[in-house]
């Protein structure tokens, strides 16, 4: 068997990377994709690896050389690779094709030691490596049947989305017998060319000769193997957080700060959203709006305003709706002055955000609880003009019911103390109904005190970046108003307050179905033995990771091996010294597959 290796391609797309260097010669967490291949190939035994080159060819073949890891290299040159596509270079191979049995591949890709396992077990003597569609693939789709026949190419231009749950992307990895290629493959790819021309893509050919024979031809789904293909500056961005090496992997992945719908496979433990609202039918509405929705400009503040007056029940002039609460949060911080209390562990945005002085209470107790109380006690005795507090708590889950809160407002007003109320996650508590500040009476009786709430969270939408603040000092609000653009909203978000009111029976169902499966799923928590887990009143839980595993051990494990990411705290102040995680509380199947990792991992 034999490897052949199309690397003649421009790589336009990847600018600066592929200035002065052929696509292949791209780094990906500091190796080549020429290297890692030629590595991977290396422990396959091939008689020969012969690699089709182009553009920078003599700097890619002074890189490589004759010989690679014991492996025999030969080199075919395509001196018009600028004037052709694909097809043309392996047509400059084909008599090759036919002196052995090859693998077919691309010199753009990244992807597991296993594919290569794969394709050399499988009893098919011809077969494309396919992947099932995800959103970030893009190029020639196959539609095959229950016995791996490819029954259907499809091109870009056929590409239906309301059929793509059927659809497999080639991975651009083929094994191809010295017979199929000899009488079947070589003869239809010289009668393509000379009918069509040089301008066109190898995969044409397949595309023919499926429609002719479709046994010809077995398609072999990857499954869970990880695969990339690199053809700008996104992928390869991608393509470094996908294969980062252990230590790193997690980090990089966070350090992207959401995002991860690119990463279709990998379930999402750090990000809080509520896993079932919206409803169905919410959702159907907006998209029956979506082409509206997409090509109208939204409504100015004014109306906007009146929208959020009309969803959370306070007067127009004392709530002001942002670009997520992280646009709110940077505003409020910027019209506070003198110190800033709060309570650690924290959501660190707030304290990140200001510039004055900070004063910092830490609940010395294992699980990080706090009462009013403790609050008023160590703030009479540290002074400070503001005070945060996030309720429930994130990262602790720490929640102080109604009345605990209206005491803290209570002495704030005596002691002239700003106090923030930050609520994002209060309708994930067990008396959601009852809990909020959000009433004009309450802000009224605490003109001082201010509201701020993440629409992300409770309501599922994270992707419409959608928060509020409240409070009945209006000249605040008024400010805060002008430091918004006009158009701070957008028309998704915009159109979700717009309905939301017809959908409240369902967000409260919701609700009440999320508190039984975070009960549930403390439940099963609670049965692992290398965690300590906390109360909680939010959509997440704060647990301490115990001996012989560390945050950072157990975090890498869960991604690497089960393609799982959690939160690991160490980084957040106030838990230098611990070990700690924060979970969040997804739908019941998806928990019981974090269940089951760290059972795994345990035993």
């Amino acid at each position: 068997m034999q490897a052949i290796i199309l690397a003649a391609g421009l790589g336009k797309r990847l600018g600066e990377y592929t200035k002065n260097n052929t696509k292949c010669m791209v780094k990906v967490n500091g190796t080549t994709l020429i290297d890692r291949v030629l590595k991977q190939l290396s422990g396959l035994k091939l008689n020969r690896i012969i690699i089709v080159v182009g553009y920078e060819g003599e700097k890619l073949m002074s890189h490589i050389g004759t010989e690679y890891m014991g492996q025999r290299i030969e080199y075919i040159n395509n001196p018009i690779y600028d004037k052709t596509n694909n097809i043309y270079s392996l047509a400059l191979a084909k008599d090759k094709m036919q002196e052995d049995d090859t693998i077919l591949l691309e010199s753009d890709l990244i992807f597991d030691d296993s594919i290569f396992q794969l394709i050399t077990e499988t009893t098919y003597p011809n077969v494309a490596l396919v992947a099932r569609y995800e959103a970030w693939m893009d190029g020639t789709m196959v539609q095959i049947d229950d016995e791996h026949n490819i029954v259907n190419f499809v091109p870009k231009e056929a590409f239906r989305y309301d059929q793509s749950d059927t659809y497999y992307k080639t991975v651009n990895i083929y094994k191809l017998s010295k017979e199929f290629s000899t009488h079947k493959y070589v003869p239809f790819l010289e009668a393509y060319i000379k009918a069509v021309g040089n301008n066109e893509y190898y995969e044409n050919v397949l595309r023919i000769l499926s429609f002719l024979d479709n046994k010809g031809l077995k398609a072999l789904p990857i499954n869970d193997a990880k695969w990339y293909e690199i053809d700008d500056k996104q992928d390869l961005d991608i393509a470094e957080a996908l294969f980062a090496d252990e230590e790193s992997h997690a980090s990089n992945i966070h350090g992207r700060y959401g995002g991860f719908w690119r990463f279709p496979n990998m379930l999402d433990f750090c990000y809080l959203v509520n896993p079932f609202f919206p409803s169905q039918r919410m959702l159907d509405e907006m998209n029956a709006n979506f082409h509206t929705l997409l090509t109208e400009y939204p409504s100015g503040m004014r109306v906007n305003t009146l929208l959020a007056s009309k969803c959370w029940k306070v007067k127009e002039d004392y709530i002001l709706p942002g670009n997520g609460a992280a646009e709110l949060i940077k505003i409020l911080m910027n019209n506070l002055h003198g110190t800033l209390g709060i309570i650690r562990p924290s959501f660190e945005e707030y304290p990140n955000r200001y510039n004055g002085k900070i004063e910092t209470f830490i609940p010395q107790n294992r699980d990080f609880r706090y009462n009013a109380n403790d609050i008023i006690n160590y703030f009479s005795s540290h002074k400070t003009n503001n005070l945060l507090l996030i309720n429930p708590d994130n990262p602790s889950g720490n929640f102080l019911p109604k009345e605990e809160v209206i005491k803290v407002a209570e002495w704030c007003k005596a002691k002239n103390i700003r106090l923030i109320v930050d609520e994002s996650f209060v309708d994930f508590s067990h008396a959601y109904d009852n809990a909020s500040l959000l009433h004009d009476q309450i802000l009224e009786d605490f003109p001082t005190m201010v509201v701020v709430k993440s629409i992300s969270k409770s309501y599922g939408v994270p992707g419409l970046r959608l928060g509020i603040m409240a409070s009945a000092d209006t000249s605040l609000i008024c400010e805060a108003k002008k430091e918004v653009s006009i158009w701070n909203i957008n028309s998704f978000a915009e159109f979700f307050m717009q309905i939301f009111t017809k959908y409240e029976k369902d967000y409260h169902k919701a609700c009440k179905n999320f508190q039984e499966e975070r009960t549930s799923f403390i439940k099963s928590l609670n049965t692992i033995p290398l965690l300590h887990v906390m109360p909680t009143e939010a959509n997440f839980v704060f647990c301490e990771v115990l001996k012989p595993f560390t945050s950072k051990v157990l975090t890498n494990i869960l991604l690497k091996d089960h393609n799982i990411l959690i939160s690991a705290c160490a980084a957040k102040k106030g838990l230098e010294k611990g070990n700690y995680i924060r979970i969040a509380v997804r739908n019941h199947d998806d928990n019981e597959k974090l269940i089951n990792a760290l059972r795994k991992i345990m035993n």
